[in-house]
């Protein structure tokens, strides 16, 4: 059984009650043994997933059939749209892709009562070494396109780790990386974007070309258009990745070291923080090289090597320390333990004898883990977890990690520092020059007696609105529309929303993003 309250901030939120005779065996099972589903079932799956889709890309690229097949299918794109106006416009669009598919934790509500439009456009069509751009269509994902660019020495500037990230999910959501202190977002390093209208015509947009719609894009949640390729800068890669490890020992040391190397103007190509309580972390930096020094190179992505985010906490409390990782390993060093989310799946994955054996597998595809988790196990995340990324200018990372300290208290905490260029769209800085801002991530389950996750969440949200901050848009967002209103800027969106006719073509941001839209 099941009602709705309101949270007495206009939030609406369901409470679900059940007896213990409701739950079944089955249900038992996943919840205190969900290892062995994921071991035996997801595991194997995942694996032939993965070499399928890769080998798949492979062949694409090396035919260089997807070119000739881009046309066709962004035709067939526009088919759907323009058989959606002779109907009426009667019901919004969003894409067919199913929901589990995603990486965002929810399943969206939407998709079951609007207008499903198939966009299967999932091909690297084309590098230009001349122009240094890749162009590519909008589902293929960051482990796709570092496996096409680095074997041919050369990769994006910003490739956010997580292997199933796609660039469309990147740009109508956002990307973030440790380079992004030199390059922005994942939207800065777009050089245009191809888009079906409302009215079934296709349409290129860039700074110099549609210049308003190309700003508007980025955060938009794909409200405006359907996102059909994609032009991205690419810069060389080198072979290797120096990396080097600051232990720090205090929140006021973590905070000062992390903002020096960040503001450094030479090297420092990538910098990153893991905290692992509010007063010991250790401070990441590295540079691309072209050789390793004798006895420090790291080959990460080996299937016995310990989850990256272990290897780093051993260094804390040790003198500075420099390791030589292969670039291909570092971008994805957190794709092996999802961050660190895996530690909650598969409790006992990092000790050596399952690493040996098993880690080959490792990890289960997010969608999967989505898809198979029912509703039992998807009650225990939502009363327990809580998954946010939260942006947050630099010279208040301070306070931002007291506030998470006292309202969630999970560890580790990511670091990942970006700047904000003065741009305009949905984010922009509030002083109207270029901010440097921080990238709180926290995953996973909170140590704190009075977690609740409508309060909690909204708690923090208020802070981060207070220090003209901005919440990533896969996760949980408990804000009303005002104060949706109130942290992004809808200015050039609105505008756009009304000279492409989009209101009764596609919801609005909120209408997807908020938690009443999702499952």
């Amino acid at each position: 059984m099941s009602n709705k309250t309101k949270n007495g901030h206009g939030v609406q939120e369901e409470i679900h009650h059940k007896n213990p005779a409701e739950k079944s065996w089955l249900a038992y099972i996943l919840i205190h043994y969900r290892w062995v589903f994921v071991c035996f079932f997801l595991l194997p799956l995942s694996l032939v997933y993965d070499i399928y889709h890769l080998a798949r890309s492979w062949v694409i690229f090396k035919l260089n059939s997807a070119p000739k097949k881009h046309d066709e299918r962004v035709k067939f794109v526009q088919q759907q749209v323009r058989e959606w106006n002779q109907q009426g416009r009667s019901t919004p669009m969003c894409t067919a892709r199913p929901g589990w598919q995603t990486i965002s934790f929810r399943q969206p509500k939407y998709k079951k009562t609007l207008f499903n439009v198939k966009v299967n456009l999932m091909d690297v069509l084309e590098i230009d070494t001349e122009k240094k751009t890749v162009r590519v269509e909008p589902l293929v994902s960051m482990g796709q396109l570092s496996a096409t660019l680095n074997p041919l020495g050369w990769t994006i500037p910003i490739l956010p780790e997580m292997d199933d990230l796609t660039v469309g999910g990147l740009i109508m959501g956002t990307g973030i990386e440790t380079s992004s202190h030199k390059h922005g977002l994942f939207q800065h390093i777009c050089v245009s974007y191809e888009l079906v209208m409302a009215d079934g015509s296709a349409v290129k947009c860039s700074k110099e070309e549609n210049s308003d719609l190309y700003y508007a894009i980025p955060w938009s949640y794909g409200t405006l258009g359907f996102l059909t390729a994609v032009e991205i800068k690419i810069i060389p890669a080198l072979q290797f990745v120096r990396l080097e490890y600051q232990s720090v020992s205090s929140l006021d040391e973590a905070c000062r070291v992390f903002q020096e190397q960040t503001l450094k103007d030479e090297n420092n190509q990538f910098v990153e923080g893991l905290m692992f309580s509010l007063n010991r972390g250790v401070i990441m930096t590295a540079n691309m090289v072209n050789s390793a020094e004798p006895g420090k190179l790291n080959v990460i992505s080996r299937w016995y090597k310990p989850w990256f985010f272990k290897h780093v906490e051993s260094f804390w409390g040790q003198e500075p320390h420099v390791e030589y990782i292969p670039t291909r390993d570092y971008f994805h060093r957190h794709s092996r333990s999802i961050f660190w989310e895996i530690q909650d799946i598969i409790p006992f994955g990092n000790h050596p004898v399952f690493r040996y054996l098993f880690g080959w597998m490792v990890p289960p595809k997010v969608s999967l883990l989505k898809l198979t988790q029912g509703e039992t196990v998807k009650e225990l995340y939502e009363n327990n977890h809580f998954i946010q990324d939260m942006l947050v200018p630099m010279t208040t990372l301070k306070d931002a990690l007291l506030c998470f300290e006292k309202e969630v208290k999970i560890y580790p905490v990511w670091l990942c520092p970006f700047k904000l260029p003065m741009a305009p769209g949905m984010l922009r800085s509030p002083s109207g020059k270029q901010e440097m801002y921080v990238d709180i991530g926290t995953y996973g389950v909170p140590k704190v007696n009075n977690f609740h996750p409508v309060e909690t969440t909204r708690r923090v949200e208020s802070f981060v609105r207070s220090v003209n901050g901005f919440q990533m848009l896969y996760a949980d967002s408990y804000m009303t529309e005002a104060e949706f209103h109130s942290m992004f800027d809808h200015t050039l969106y609105n505008q756009m929303r009304k000279k492409y006719d989009c209101d009764k073509a596609f919801p609005r941001v909120y209408g997807k993003v908020s938690r009443a839209a999702r499952d």
